[in-house]
């Protein structure tokens, strides 16, 4: 196991070496009498950040991408819906809207020369601006941006593929497949899985209330891991490294506990059992508790994510940055930095399953702390002698 191990890592490394090969020699030729400096925290923001399209590489000066729906709404001028293609990746405007990207401010220094009193940009780049009766971006003008963007888009593809898998699955065992018989295909590889919420982390946690939570845990298992899944795939979005889909799921968990909660819970809030002088420092700390409870599945899931993409970036972005000091250098480090790369990417399958796990677990602990204390509080093991994570 441990030589076909190797054996794939080598092919994977000898693989994105190809790919990255014609990058070097591009960065060599310089492709003309002017090449732009390469700025790596611009270029990982880029790939991390959300967007307007679908983008897989550059081909000379032509990338080439995948066009999403831009949906508009201004007091001003109605409902707009056209392709982002129409922008011509932001080099033009088009319905009277002009969508800042690099491509626009090599045309508009000036525009990029607006600056607030900090020195920060007026104007946001990949932010879609309406324009003015002179034809220049205003920022006085109110737009309503519904557009479906990259992590808008892999979002909903992530539901569908959910959906699917899972009604699949549950036609199979309608049928008798799994239960009177052994299960087959793809619900061979699932079941187990489903198993394992059920038992290590539903059960686990909430004893004999676990049936009741099944359902919201395993649906959030199942859709942070399929985000996380296809986020690795190269021209993906990035999903769960976006810090507004870790809130509405932190939210939603927060909502799942709160309901979840009885007097018991909010009697040891209010009133700790503690000495009457320590109350006043506690309870202050225990309503904190509250909220980074939720918080902390937010940050948790988000920065874990973000990273392993952030560090598989900067790897080969090192491979230009030494090829910009010495040709050799970055031929003789290319290999190392592009093992470095496919090895994070090797952890980030295994990360992508374990922040779904983590998730899951975490949610189904503050869930049975929520009625830790009631009539359910002899059947949730562990609440006796809660453990802090």
């Amino acid at each position: 196991m441990l030589v076909r191990s190797v054996k794939s890592l080598l092919v994977a490394v000898f693989s994105l070496s190809i790919v990255i090969a014609p990058l070097l020699v591009k960065a060599e030729d310089g492709g003309g009498a002017k090449e732009e400096k390469l700025d790596p925290a611009k270029l990982i923001i880029e790939h991390v950040s959300d967007g307007h399209e679908f983008h897989f590489v550059t081909i000379g000066n032509h990338p080439v991408s995948l066009s999403l729906p831009v949906i508009l709404y201004s007091p001003e001028k109605g409902l707009s819906a056209f392709m982002s293609s129409e922008f011509h990746h932001g080099a033009e405007a088009h319905d009277g809207y002009v969508w800042i990207t690099e491509e626009y401010l090599k045309e508009h220094k000036e525009i990029e020369e607006q600056k607030d009193e900090q020195g920060k940009p007026l104007f946001k780049n990949d932010n879609i601006y309406a324009l003015d009766a002179e034809g220049k971006p205003s920022l006085t003008a109110t737009v309503y941006d519904f557009s479906l963007t990259r992590n808008v888009t892999q979002m909903l593809i992530s539901v569908i593929l959910l959906i699917l898998l899972m009604n699949s699955i549950a036609k199979k065992y309608k049928k008798g497949i799994g239960q009177t018989s052994a299960p087959k295909g793809f619900q061979n590889a699932i079941e187990p899985i489903i198993t394992f919420v059920r038992d290590d982390v539903a059960k686990a946690n909430l004893g004999h209330s676990y049936e009741k939570y099944t359902p919201f845990l395993l649906t959030v298992f199942f859709f942070i891991l399929i985000n996380n899944l296809i986020g690795l795939i190269p021209g993906s979005a990035n999903v769960t490294g976006n810090i507004g889909f870790t809130a509405m799921l932190g939210i939603v968990a927060f909502v799942v506990i709160m309901f979840s909660t009885n007097k018991h819970y909010w009697a040891h809030i209010f009133n700790p059992p503690v000495p009457g002088g320590v109350k006043p420092i506690l309870i202050p700390v225990e309503i904190l508790g509250i909220f980074t409870k939720p918080f902390a599945l937010i940050i948790r899931l988000f920065a874990n994510m973000i990273s392993g993409h952030v560090i598989i970036l900067a790897f080969i972005c090192l491979i230009f940055i030494f090829g910009a000091m010495n040709t050799a250098l970055g031929w003789g480090t290319s290999p190392f930095f592009i093992l470095l790369a496919v090895f994070i990417y090797v952890i980030e399958i295994l990360v992508a399953f374990l922040q779904a796990y983590i998730f899951a677990n975490l949610a189904a602990v503050f869930i049975g702390q929520a009625f830790e204390g009631g009539h359910d509080h002899e059947d949730v093991p562990g609440h006796a002698d809660p453990v802090v994570i």
